[in-house]
């Protein structure tokens, strides 16, 4: 947010910072604490409303020196290299002037209304109709899981992100201030529609349940009887090591409604073509188990903002797919590299097999008690550092 320019804005709206996130999973093998203090930080990460968020960037757009205009339409057919005039229709409103129509891409817009342009950002989400009318294929596969998100009240406040791998995904509690946190609940599509269907209280008791006990122990024993496999790495170790297992804040009240979406991954064949260029979710989706969507948007949004500016200072037309082909080749491994990451996670939580719970066990300790891997992961997973070993 620094790097884009908008961290004054942001600053200034309702978000709440993570000074902890705490993992573990429904065997009671596995559990990893990450602490600000690790890594000698006031905060790990934040947790804002979308619309929070969207009020900020539209803030910063409407201070800045650049001529803005937001047209509050949907888009209805793109035509990409308009050669001539001619190609307008009648009875339709042209908003650039005739210059711009013998180069670029016409936007026709919901109200019949048509616009132009040098270059078009598809920012649409992952079902992006600017990437269909584009032509670029993706490729990826939809997971047997949805998502159901809610927003709740517990019975105290909360400053730590809490996730706990169960049998049938992940659940996590990520706080949004005071009181209040988000659920984001993986599990199949069958049980994410029984549980969006049933009553508060009966829902309310089954996160309580997925939270803490529910499905297993909680951790509070070591690998192999021992308390800790990794107990040779705890001279080095960071503060949050040594900390016992704690549970989340008790979840009472449902603060809004339960929203259910499928989940899959899907990566865009190319980000990049002549007029066109792809970012977050239209370029690419991954599971929600880290929170990592938005972070790779964000990363795509800066690094695009940057090789335009490039080659604005260089005279070069900014919808050449040569220059946008760079941005390309910036993000396309990094975005490549998390989603293999999250995929694998998910994968390595899809099987309840004893073996590979063991192993599972054991890279959550290596995670919590080497320290130079702690604090890798987190730097990594912050977008601080592109590889997440210690390079």
């Amino acid at each position: 947010m620094r790097k884009m320019q908008v961290s004054n804005w942001f600053d200034e709206c309702h978000r709440q910072k993570i000074a902890a996130i705490k993992v573990w999973d429904y065997t009671g093998l596995g559990y990893a604490r990450y602490h600000a203090s690790d890594v000698n930080k006031d905060f790990l990460g934040c947790v804002a409303e979308n619309k929070v968020l969207h009020n900020a960037l539209l803030s910063c757009i409407k201070d800045s020196d650049f001529k803005t205009t937001i047209y509050p339409l949907r888009l209805s057919s793109m035509t990409l290299n308009t050669s001539s005039v001619s190609m307008v229709e009648e009875n339709t409103k042209s908003i650039e002037p005739p210059s711009a129509l013998r180069h670029g891409a016409k936007l026709q817009l919901s109200d019949g209304s048509s616009l132009h342009a040098k270059l078009v950002v598809g920012a649409d989400g992952g079902k992006s109709h600017v990437r269909e009318l584009a032509g670029i294929k993706t490729t990826g596969w939809n997971y047997s899981q949805n998502a159901i998100i809610c927003t709740v009240e517990h019975t105290s406040e909360n400053g730590c992100a809490w996730q706990r791998f169960l049998p049938t995904g992940p659940i996590a509690l990520l706080p949004i201030g005071d009181k209040f946190s988000n659920i984001v609940w993986t599990m199949s599509p069958a049980e994410s529609n029984s549980r969006k269907a049933i009553i508060e209280e009966e829902f309310l008791k089954d996160v309580n349940y997925a939270l803490d006990h529910g499905y297993g122990p909680r951790p509070t024993s070591g690998l192999f009887g021992t308390r800790d496999m990794f107990s040779w790495f705890k001279m080095d170790a960071p503060i949050s090591t040594n900390e016992f297992f704690e549970t989340p804040p008790k979840v009472t009240k449902l603060a809004s409604e339960r929203m259910v979406f499928p989940l899959s991954l899907r990566h865009a064949n190319s980000y990049a073509s002549k007029r066109v260029v792809l970012i977050g979710d239209a370029a690419h989706t991954v599971h929600p188990l880290a929170g990592q969507g938005v972070n790779l948007g964000f990363g795509d949004a800066f690094s695009l903002s940057k090789i335009i500016a490039e080659g604005i200072a260089l005279g070069t037309d900014i919808g050449e797919v040569n220059l946008l082909k760079k941005y390309e080749a910036e993000r396309r491994s990094a975005n490549i590299m998390m989603m293999a990451i999250l995929d694998g996670f998910q994968k390595a939580y899809s099987v309840d097999f004893g073996p590979l719970n063991i192993l599972r066990a054991a890279a959550f300790h290596g995670a919590n008690y080497i320290s130079p891997l702690k604090k890798s992961i987190i730097s990594y997973a912050s977008g601080e550092h592109k590889l997440p070993i210690f390079l």
